[in-house]
């Protein structure tokens, strides 16, 4: 199966151990959003419970990306990293703009920081480099990939 993974030759038997890294990162990246949606949820008021219920959204798309193996999830696998990337520095910037500022919340800024530090190491375990997300990015547009033949009504 070729698809957005394989960009580069296997390397033998590490391969298993490579997914297993890749696999237990995922979960640790969907574990660290669903307990910041969590706190958001816990605290009440309108704005922190869109912000958890778009932290459980993320987690969900992030997942399917990340540990369902089909080529069209494959092909898309980029889009929830860096949707969950986005949102979590938005609400980090958002906090420092709005506060209020209280332990709980700063709590919540470092399991947010630790979240963006470990999107960006899951990007390169998964594309190996920033010209492999770019490869990735611009392999999903129907645009850039090539004709697989001709097209039946």
């Amino acid at each position: 199966m070729q698809g957005v993974r394989s960009r580069a030759p296997s390397r033998g038997p590490t391969e298993p151990v490579d997914r297993l890294v890749r696999v237990v990162l995922a979960l640790v990246i969907i574990q660290l959003t669903v307990t910041t949606a969590s706190i958001h949820l816990g605290l009440g008021g309108q704005l922190f419970t869109v912000n958890g219920l778009g932290y459980l959204a993320l987690a969900v798309a992030y997942g399917v990306g990340a540990l369902v193996p089909l080529p069209f999830v494959d092909r898309f696998a980029w889009v929830p990293r860096f949707g969950l990337a986005g949102y979590t520095l938005l609400t980090i910037g958002a906090y420092l703009v709005i506060g209020p500022y209280f332990t709980l919340g700063w709590v919540t800024k470092g399991i947010e920081t630790a979240l963006v530090g470990l999107l960006l190491a899951d990007l390169v375990a998964v594309y190996g480099s920033p010209g492999g997300v770019w490869h990735a990015v611009l392999g999903s547009s129907p645009a850039t990939r090539p004709p697989r033949g001709p097209r039946h009504a």
